[in-house]
């Protein structure tokens, strides 16, 4: 009894080990195959595409795609119903796209040739992946393996990165960033861009990248390459922890960035005199700034510069930053000015002019 227990055990470990090679095998073969049986490829004629996005960032990619696939079928559209102000969902309606509500059945895939992920935020199976003849690519806003995962621009700003870019990569099973990379162009980050002019300028440019990898799709194949996961880093989704700001523990070239990266998206926040404060515009001062009345000052100290016009705040490292908005909990937006003016000229001189975290 025991032999026979023994043998289900290896039999099973022998046939996963079988399955895997020859999952590895497939995964090597099957454009080799596809260029084989599909017609279109072999002829070079236009691949009918099924296009897979939600957001703003799809919108650019999926407007090239319907400029240059435009013959009747060529084009189909797969996003989520869940949001009425879907934009891609709105583009298909309008210009009468094939339009599938996700979750999405192979069988609606096997028509299409090739699917095209942008911006999609959602695991696709493997067997909507298999059902493409020439499986699936994505359009992903870092230089892959840098920047893995939901919140790529973001992360990059955050973090200081001089250059970011987009790849056009393989989409792989029940992983998300990690295959063959077809197709990467790299743009440089400005020191003083906002994070949606940055999604803006990668959303263009990656639309330009997928049109170029599909009119060269062979090629592309053929040079693409693996990444090496030895060098990933990974952009989780931002959370409402990040925006809370730590003074003793933050620069204000980090405060600065991550003002920036989340520009748009989410406000900074803080607190003054138990009262929730945002902080609505925030820049880095000249050097003489950092060197005044606020250099011996805990972090989280604050003054107004009337020269100006804004608040000075000591952060971590002995820098300052400027905050030129800001809006107190249960009050509209305020300059700097204003909140002097109208809030600490009212204030008791003995008062603590500081900020706290939550």
């Amino acid at each position: 009894m025991f032999c026979n227990f023994y043998y289900k055990i290896n039999a099973f470990k022998y046939r996963r080990k079988i399955c895997e090679t020859l999952s590895g095998i497939y995964n090597s073969t099957r454009y080799e195959c596809a260029k084989a049986t599909s017609p279109r490829l072999a002829s070079n004629t236009r691949l009918k595409l099924l296009f897979f996005g939600t957001d703003t960032f799809s919108l650019p990619s999926l407007q090239a795609l319907h400029k240059k696939y435009t013959g009747k079928g060529g084009l189909g559209v797969v996003t989520s119903f869940k949001n009425p102000a879907n934009a891609v969902r709105g583009y298909a309606e309008l210009h009468k796209l094939p339009l599938h509500r996700w979750p999405v059945l192979p069988e609606a895939c096997q028509e299409y040739d090739l699917g095209v992920v942008v911006s999609f935020g959602h695991m696709i199976p493997e067997r909507v992946i298999r059902a493409f003849p020439m499986g699936m690519i994505n359009v992903h806003a870092s230089l892959l393996p840098r920047w893995r995962g939901a919140a790529p621009i973001i992360h990059a700003i955050m973090n200081g990165d001089k250059q970011t870019g987009v790849s056009i990569m393989r989409i792989e099973p029940k992983h998300f960033d990690v295959g063959d990379v077809l197709a990467q162009r790299e743009i440089v980050i400005k020191n003083d861009i906002l994070m949606p002019e940055l999604h803006s300028q990668l959303a263009e440019e990656g639309a330009d990248l997928l049109i170029y990898s599909i009119d060269n799709f062979i090629s592309c194949l053929e040079s693409a390459t693996k990444q090496n996961g030895s060098y990933a880093t990974y952009a989780p989704k931002i959370t409402s922890a990040i925006t809370e700001v730590n003074w003793s523990q933050i620069s204000a070239e980090q405060l600065y960035r991550r003002f920036r990266a989340l520009f748009g998206f989410k406000h900074l926040n803080t607190i003054f005199q138990k009262k929730a404060v945002q902080l609505i515009s925030v820049k880095l001062p000249d050097k003489e700034s950092a060197d005044g009345p606020l250099a011996n000052a805990e972090c989280g100290r604050f003054l107004y510069d009337r020269n100006r016009c804004c608040l000075l705040v000591r952060c971590a490292e002995n820098s300052i930053v400027e905050v030129h908005q800001i809006r107190i909990e249960g009050k509209k937006i305020m300059s700097a000015m204003d909140f002097n003016n109208g809030f600490l000229k009212k204030m008791n001189s003995t008062l603590d002019f500081s900020f706290t975290t939550k």
